[in-house]
């Protein structure tokens, strides 16, 4: 897992051509004009997905992790904190492999992001987003998919 600001992702780049491609595409796209919903950028192997919503209390959350992709989520505007624990931390659940989404339970780690941050998380990584910081505010995010194959 990596966190930090947009504007240090050329620190990043060299973790691979896929991630490199990812920051590429979120430094020159305005997300601010996109609406929400499922943007292609090289097919199935690399989308992104952008969200608005409201955030929620830590008790409403759920963790996650993916087996297929790894996330790059980049905070448009708003704030949110995104729990972190690496997937040794966490009981599994069920994995639905159409979504690539399996389910976890424990604890974990929390951290806040806020516009212009963006947190890289690789398959071990599980993850929790979309949890209030202070108080249930309004985000708009990107969650660019990162296919691993």
């Amino acid at each position: 897992m990596i966190i930090d600001r947009i504007t240090n992702a050329h620190l990043y780049v060299d973790l691979g051509p896929g991630i490199k491609r990812a920051f590429n595409y979120i430094q020159l796209t305005d997300f601010l004009a996109l609406n929400v919903g499922r943007y292609e950028i090289e097919g199935p192997n690399m989308y992104v997905m952008v969200q608005e919503y409201a955030t929620k209390p830590k008790d409403q959350g759920r963790w996650e992790a993916h087996r297929r992709y790894i996330d790059l989520h980049y905070i448009i505007r708003g704030t949110e904190r995104i729990g972190y624990a690496h997937l040794s931390r966490l009981a599994p659940g069920v994995y639905d492999a159409d979504k690539d989404f399996l389910a976890l339970s424990g604890e974990g780690d929390f951290l806040t992001l806020a516009s212009g941050g963006f947190m890289l998380l690789m398959p071990e990584d599980a993850h929790m987003p979309g949890i209030s910081a202070d108080a249930p505010g309004l985000v708009k995010k990107a969650v660019v998919k990162i296919g691993l194959a």
